[in-house]
């Protein structure tokens, strides 16, 4: 979409407050005034001050959200912890029939849930429609785990003695979410969670309160089918301060899940250890993609491209980083720009779009002052790195690409933006190195039909992130696999695999069925 003109940007905004409009009514929701608390039933009346909303399509106000104080939190961690008492005593496989209920329930919704996600991110409808998908798909994984809540039985040293561990629910779940994946990242926790017999207290990001509203009512829809208690799956919708201190200081959270950032992060571990409670940190990602002499460059280059522009550069797993071979550097970026030549940036609503809005003024500046950085650290910009003109809002920039001859600061930093670093390398070990070089370890990837350079890059000596990827790129992961990293990403671990055991207690449990009372460790203690 090249806007260029009066008219055409009227006809965005006139676009985007009829899908609003749509949008509000359809999940019956007020542009003013709404309330951002509810115990999964009903809304109660928030008492905090009003929270705008703004779409970085044209940015303009959508509409505000009336927060909760934070004693009405605290009341919301009170119910959330009463319902936890009748929920945890629901066999799992129910509560997976509910978790059940809950996708058939999104699947009717998944077209206007995908519009509002546009609407209030920025990200294009095809990425929105694939994030309300990944909520789908994270019910039907929890479904079939209800019944897969497997503990271990052990061979015990002593005679008519039987040893087991057996995993129970732990309790209120606190989730605090970022904005670039507003329904996606509660969800894989979220109906984890209730599978395992927890309640669940949401705090989305204060950018996306909407979402977050009208993926409760969705869900409030099959709370009430169940005549369940007030409490057990809540959401309290409010700036970070105030709201998120209560949820990370309250002992009565035993379980802290955050995705944000690194500094963010790390107040939330300290605090939350400081109670001796636990925490799923979800932090920042700094991600390389490795392309060798043998790799298929025209695959490469598809990989590359969404892993570097997807989400207009906000993915935490967006590629940041692009480790090239000498021999095939100069190619693969001439095609890499000419690719990036062809991208259509514009209103995300539009089919065919590519590349949106960045999500806010802020944003934006860091884009822009990253690639003074660069320079500064004797890198250059190779493409791209403007804020475009003629579009309805300034959150438009074209995606850049910048050379760097060397690891440099603004290299090892996250900067959420389309904003790609590209290096030379001469050895597979070099290129291993640059991977690992840098603070966050969240996803990677390689290029290779090599089969010793791939293993290498598998191996113990290999990448250091908790993803490592062959032959695809460094985002768009499944839920089937634990999500996560490692080193300043946080080490959590969320959706797929055994991810579920940070949700429940493990309880180890010692039998004797036997007459005597033999010892452990062969130790005789006779009276």
């Amino acid at each position: 979409m090249q806007v260029g003109s009066s008219s055409s940007v009227e006809s965005v905004r006139q676009q985007v407050q009829a899908v609003w409009e749509d949008v509000l009514r359809y999940f019956e929701l007020r542009r003013e005034g709404q309330s951002g608390l509810s115990t999964g039933v009903d809304w109660l009346d928030a008492q905090g001050e009003p929270l705008p909303s703004y779409t970085p399509i044209t940015g303009e106000l959508l509409g505000t959200v009336n927060q909760p104080t934070p004693e009405q939190v605290e009341e919301v961690v009170s119910r959330a912890k009463e319902a936890f008492n009748v929920w945890r005593m629901i066999p799992a496989p129910k509560r997976g029939q509910l978790v059940r209920e809950i996708a058939d329930e999104v699947r009717r919704h998944k077209e206007q849930l995908a519009r509002l996600v546009t609407l209030e991110m920025g990200k294009i409808i095809e990425e929105a429609r694939g994030e309300v998908q990944e909520w789908i798909d994270m019910c039907d994984f929890a479904v079939g785990l209800s019944r897969q809540l497997y503990g271990l039985t052990m061979a015990s040293e002593r005679e008519h003695h039987r040893l087991y561990e057996q995993w129970h629910p732990l309790g209120v779940v606190a989730v605090i979410t970022a904005f670039n994946f507003p329904v996606a990242v509660w969800s894989w926790n979220a109906m984890i969670a209730l599978v395992c017999g927890d309640t669940v207290v949401w705090k989305p990001s204060s950018v996306t309160p909407f979402c977050a509203l009208a993926v409760q009512q969705i869900v409030a829809r099959v709370l009430r089918r169940w005549s369940l208690p007030e409490g057990v799956v809540n959401v309290v919708a409010g700036t970070s301060g105030a709201i998120g201190s209560v949820l990370v200081d309250s002992k009565d959270v035993p379980l802290v899940s955050f995705t944000g950032s690194i500094s963010a992060g790390r107040k939330v571990a300290e605090r939350v250890a400081a109670r001796l409670g636990r925490t799923i940190l979800e932090l920042g990602g700094n991600n390389a993609a490795i392309v060798t002499p043998s790799a298929n460059l025209d695959l490469a280059l598809r990989a590359v491209v969404f892993a570097a522009v997807g989400t207009a550069g906000q993915r935490c797993t967006t590629l940041r980083r692009l480790i090239l071979h000498e021999s095939i550097y100069d190619t693969f970026v001439e095609r890499l720009i000419k690719v990036y030549r062809q991208l259509r940036i514009g209103n995300p609503l539009e089919e065919g779009v590519h590349v949106g809005p960045l999500v806010g003024g802020e944003a934006v500046q860091t884009f822009l002052t990253a690639q003074e950085q660069l320079r500064a650290e004797g890198g250059r910009l190779l493409y791209g790195g403007e804020v475009l003109e003629g579009y309805p809002s300034r959150l438009y920039v074209r995606p850049a690409i910048g050379y760097a001859p060397a690891v440099c600061p603004i290299t090892c930093e996250e900067t959420f933006a389309p904003l790609l670093y590209v290096f030379r390398y001469r050895e597979i070990e070099e290129a291993i190195a640059l991977n690992n070089g840098v603070p966050q370890g969240l996803s990677s990837a390689i290029f290779s039909t090599d089969l010793r350079e791939v293993e290498l890059f598998l191996s113990a000596k290999g990448s250091d992130c908790g993803i490592a990827n062959v032959n695809t790129g460094t985002s768009g992961a499944e839920i089937g696999g634990a999500f996560g990293g490692e080193k300043d990403t946080g080490g959590g671990r969320e959706a797929g695999s055994d991810a579920w055991k940070a949700y429940m207690r493990r309880q180890t449990v010692t039998i004797n069925w036997g007459e005597s009372l033999p010892l452990a460790q062969g130790i005789r203690f006779d009276v």
